[in-house]
């Protein structure tokens, strides 16, 4: 066997035993896949999993690192590009929303590359985090969620930071349920609902997050309202 014909089998039994861990663990959570279901999903044995990761820790941080640096790197890029069009002015709403949460939705209408699926691990994860992987999030995101909040605190001056942070937290579960399946819906559809479409999931999400992200502050209509009210008596 060439050099080259063994690195490229070098790469495509740890690319599977990535694809296959990655889908297991959307399908079974992390504790309950086992790594004998990775090694029977991937076709490999044992003794590759430690060759390629050494551990299950590690494999796991290998499956986040290695779509979600590149989509981290493409949220940043999004963002830088939308400052350097405003010119020091601060951003709209819709763009920063566009920068982190639609190059998010574009990795989830990938269906044939994997984008779909780690998407949907990464939805799980929001939801079922372990202390083992929260820690690991935290490190990956700690230069994109600083100027993502950096951004939304310049655009919105008269929201308080804390709201701020409540909605970013909001919509981040909403496309994290949103892009793990319609069952719920379909529960309360009364006819089958059209899933051929990924991208459709974009084009309902992203103005439903817009609008949590400008919505009015709590008790603030009403107080608006009352004081309105005052003026006309």
């Amino acid at each position: 066997m060439t050099r080259t014909a063994d690195l490229r089998q070098h790469t495509d039994t740890r690319e599977r035993i990535l694809d296959a861990a990655e889908s297991l663990f959307v399908d079974h959570g992390f504790e309950a896949t086992s790594m004998r279901m990775i090694t029977g999903r991937a076709g490999v044995n044992l003794a590759s999993i430690n060759y390629h990761f050494g551990s299950k820790d590690a494999l796991i941080q290998n499956v986040f690192r290695r779509r979600l640096t590149w989509l981290n790197q493409e949220r940043l890029h999004a963002l830088d590009r939308f400052e350097a069009e405003a010119k020091g002015a601060p951003l709209k709403p819709h763009q920063i929303v566009e920068a982190f949460f639609g190059v998010s939705l574009c990795m989830a209408a990938d269906t044939e590359r994997g984008g779909h699926t780690f998407m949907r691990l990464l939805g799980r994860t929001y939801t079922e985090p372990t202390a083992f992987v929260r820690q690991f999030l935290a490190e990956e995101y700690a230069v994109v969620v600083p100027r993502f909040k950096q951004a939304l605190l310049r655009s919105l001056p008269d929201v308080p930071p804390d709201e701020i942070l409540w909605r970013f937290h909001f919509m981040l579960g909403a496309m994290s349920y949103a892009i793990a399946g319609t069952d719920a819906l379909q529960l309360m559809a009364e006819y089958e609902l059209e899933e051929t479409d990924p991208e459709a999931l974009s084009r309902r999400l992203m103005p439903f997050l817009l609008g949590g992200l400008r919505a009015p502050l709590a008790g603030h209509a009403g107080k608006a309202k009352e004081k309105g009210s005052r003026r006309a008596v």
